[in-house]
């Protein structure tokens, strides 16, 4: 199904990111100029709650930071013109279009069929949403999946209710493959990849589960040829595996370590040469260089805000659609990090950007257009 979207008829420049707020989420959006620098241009609610700085699960240490413990809370649409955030503290997604200035048009809230989700992959018109679940209720860990309609609408699937490899697994994230056929779940708690072959009907069938070469695997990130690239916050390192069609991963480079702290987000840049890995409690972003055949090297670190300010803590990161420009949230700030990526995949810092006056606590959620 082709996705429409009658708002859409250029692509803005823009960087979105998630409040999280307990009483209302918003999203804020900045207009990205021709430079890469940011400037806050509207706020917009999703109908839904955050959780605040109340963390979603007790898998990592409860300081209001990362509240959601996840990549991909708020995502964009692959064609741009649709953008998705998760409401943990109501249990709900909510839908925007994207028009031609980058403004958003409120579409749609559904609930996510489960509680607390927390990260949203899309592929085409299908979305899958993860949810931490909510021992206290009852509710475990699992995937649900939507179909997204051609004015934003989620319209849930019958039967795509999946369970992860345990009640508590704790996903971290929901990650299509790149071709759409398998979508990938790190969970927190077990160490496993799970991983789920998706059905042409839109559900899905799984899990295979596979072991995480390192303690704790969080964020994850595909590159166009399949490598799959999995930090570990337990171990602080990032490794590579190849993923072979039954579903089993196969290690390329396993744990290399960061030497920083909290290792939990991660992309790559748009040549795929360089692989970028943020250490929130370090406050440094950690530079891999990614070999041909997909072994990963440490290439140098950056800190996300400048010495003599307050330490900004990196959680999300993005690269701009045409590859100059790297984006992280300073989630102890509610701030975004702008820098520039040189040929040698080197940073150069541009930026530190903020929409409010005062920090802003328990944001969460980076999306680049």
């Amino acid at each position: 199904m082709q996705i429409m979207n009658n708002y859409f008829r250029a692509r803005a420049s823009m960087v979105y990111m998630m409040t999280n707020n307990e009483v209302m989420n918003q999203i804020i959006a900045f207009y990205k100029d021709m430079n890469g620098l940011l400037t806050f241009m509207a706020s917009y609610p999703t109908y839904g709650k955050g959780t605040g700085t109340k963390e979603v699960s007790t898998a990592l240490r409860n300081d209001g930071i990362d509240p959601l413990q996840s990549q991909g809370s708020l995502t964009l649409s692959s064609d741009g013109r649709f953008l998705f955030a998760v409401n943990a503290g109501s249990n709900s997604i909510s839908s925007f279009m994207v028009t031609e200035n980058g403004r958003l048009i409120f579409a749609d809230v559904k609930l996510s069929g489960g509680a607390q989700p927390n990260s949203i992959g899309v592929f085409g018109n299908l979305l899958y949403v993860s949810n931490v679940g909510d021992a206290a209720n009852h509710f475990a860990s699992n995937i649900s999946g939507f179909y997204i309609e051609e004015n934003g609408h989620l319209l849930p699937i019958p039967g795509s209710n999946r369970s992860l490899s345990t009640i508590n697994a704790q996903p971290a994230q929901v990650l299509f493959t790149p071709n759409g056929s398998k979508i990938i779940i790190p969970e927190l708690t077990t160490n496993h990849l799970s991983i789920f072959n998706v059905n042409k009907n839109g559900t899905v069938t799984g899990p295979m589960i596979n072991e995480s070469n390192g303690n704790m695997p969080f964020g994850s990130y595909f590159l166009s040829s399949g490598l799959l690239l999995v930090t570990e916050v337990g171990s602080n390192a990032l490794s590579s595996y190849s993923l072979s069609d039954n579903g089993i991963l196969h290690v390329i480079s396993g744990s290399i370590p960061t030497g920083q702290k909290a290792t939990c987000w991660v992309t790559a840049s748009k040549n795929e040469r360089f692989a970028y890995a943020t250490n929130t409690f370090s406050g440094t972003i950690t530079i891999y260089r990614i070999s041909g055949s997909g072994a990963l090297t440490v290439a140098g670190h950056n800190s996300s805000t400048p010495a003599g300010t307050p330490t900004g803590l990196p959680m999300n990161i993005e690269v701009s659609q045409d590859g100059r420009y790297l984006y992280t949230l300073n989630g102890n700030q509610g701030t975004v990090s702008v820098f520039n990526i040189q040929d040698d995949g080197s940073l150069v810092r541009l930026q530190v950007a903020a929409w409010t006056n005062f920090p802003y606590f328990g944001s969460q959620g980076l999306a680049v257009l």
